[in-house]
């Protein structure tokens, strides 16, 4: 009997599993697909790439905040939010006016340019030596990035990737191993509630944070993700010991963790874009998105013991 409502139970899971699942795949491309486009646009493009996806963050919280607060079911309301995706696909293919620039808008015709006397006459006396010299110049700094510029891009990226890494391992987990713990239950939201606007702090901190970069730039990302490394340690010992006194202190941590996050990440790109060679901007934006993405799959993994360990206290 127990084990058929285990198998019954993980059937009825393996959907939602599936659904997350592609839901990250998607995020993942998105952002790396998008942070590669933002080198062929003006540099105020990534500020307001980084104040879009804050702003995503909040709405997307708030409505579902508000949505359930107001009586409707979770499904309902994830239902009703799947219009979001459809948006995007028509902001994208009928909103967004792409620059020439931008590889498969560019044109491939050959352009000819009439050519004087003197310039024919330098041309013809030029040795095949220089041509060869100049070709090869020509197609080192334009051409695309081999193997080796790869792993040299790399390694310069260490120094941001790093960073960004720790910072979103610290936040993330936060978010999935402790949030859910810090419970008050005399407060008048519950249990459900806290966390649903703990989730809706956290985001608006992210948002206000990476929408700052038009206001003040930071330039010592590992600042960041050592004050990240002590609000997780803080909130650890707050679960563990029952520290904190009220949830209206949490949600100002909540905020303020938010805050970090949101900086180190708008911070760590416009660095990078900044200070990142042209021909390699564009590779060099998609794979520092990494940090983050690894940052957070070691905090799921790190999560799921503390968080059973806790439960089981």
């Amino acid at each position: 009997m127990r084990k058929w409502k285990v198998e019954t139970g993980l059937s009825e899971s393996l959907p939602v599993f599936v659904g997350v699942i592609f839901a990250s795949i998607s995020s993942g491309l998105g952002e790396l697909s998008f942070l590669s486009l933002t080198v062929y646009f003006s540099r105020d493009v990534l500020g307001c790439w980084g104040s879009g996806t804050g702003g995503a963050g909040v709405a997307g919280a708030l409505l579902y905040s508000c949505l359930t607060q107001a009586g409707l079911s979770p499904q309902t309301t994830l239902l009703i939010m799947l219009v979001v995706p459809f948006a995007m696909l028509i902001s994208y293919f009928v909103l967004l006016v792409p620059p020439p620039s931008l590889p498969q808008w560019r044109s491939r015709e050959t352009k000819y340019v009439a050519v004087g006397s003197e310039e024919r006459r330098q041309l013809m006396d030029g040795s095949e030596e220089v041509e060869q010299e100049n070709s090869i110049q020509e197609v080192s700094s334009t051409g695309p990035l081999t193997l080796t510029d790869k792993l040299h891009v790399m390694r310069g990226l260490l120094k941001f990737v790093f960073p960004l890494g720790l910072v979103y391992f610290a936040e993330y987990f936060i978010n999935q191993g402790l949030m859910e713990l810090l419970y008050f239950p005399k407060f008048f939201l519950s249990h459900a509630e806290q966390y649903r606007w703990y989730q809706t702090l956290y985001q608006v901190g992210v948002f206000v944070s990476r929408s700052s970069l038009f206001c003040v730039k930071i330039r010592k990302l590992w600042a960041l993700s050592l004050l990240q490394v002590g609000n997780a340690v803080l909130l650890v010992f707050a679960v563990r010991y029952l520290l904190l006194p009220s949830a209206w202190l949490v949600f100002t941590i909540i905020l303020y963790e938010g805050l970090l996050g949101g900086a180190a990440y708008v911070n760590t790109f416009y660095f990078i874009s900044k200070e990142t060679e042209d021909r390699q901007r564009e590779f060099a934006m998609a794979a520092a998105s990494v940090g983050d993405s690894l940052g957070i799959a070691l905090a799921g993994m790190a999560a799921f013991p503390v968080h059973r360990y806790f439960c089981s206290l």
